[in-house]
């Protein structure tokens, strides 16, 4: 059924959830588990460029720490569960555009992720990555809520 799954992982519970049932897909169709965190640089203020750049590289180590330790996460937990597992960090204001060029590159059959649920205003600002996977996949997209 599927040979390589996508695992987008935010280090959430709601991840861990999509990270468990990409384990049971795989254990069922013989597939290996792809990983993927991306660390979100921060944000560009160009009429602050001076006073954010210490602030700034501060910043994009952690999230590149943290996405580090989600991918970790996966791989210590397929371990466990006896599935095969690579994993990759990427650094990207369009978490979603990593996210499908992943499944590109590793030629994933399926992505398997959560969604946070956002409504209302915060989900016009702040907007949808998992929505954004959908629109722009063209393969298919199993979303956990």
């Amino acid at each position: 059924m599927f040979k390589t799954i996508l695992l987008p992982t935010d280090g959430s519970e709601l991840s861990n959830k999509a990270m468990y049932a990409a384990f049971e897909i795989a254990k069922i169709s013989g597939a290996k588990v792809i990983a993927l965190s991306v660390a979100e640089p921060y944000p560009f203020a160009p009429l602050a460029e001076v006073a954010i750049t210490a602030e700034g590289a501060i910043y994009d180590d952690s999230m590149k720490k943290l996405a580090q330790h989600n991918v970790q996460t996966v791989i210590d937990a397929a371990s466990r569960a006896n599935v095969p597992c690579e994993s990759l960090t990427a650094q990207s204001y369009h978490p979603y555009a990593e996210i499908i060029d992943a499944a590109t590159k590793f030629n994933c059959d399926v992505i398997v992720m959560a969604s946070h649920g956002r409504k209302g205003l915060n989900k016009l600002f702040a907007g949808s990555e998992t929505q954004k996977v959908l629109t722009h996949s063209t393969i298919p997209v199993l979303v956990f809520r």
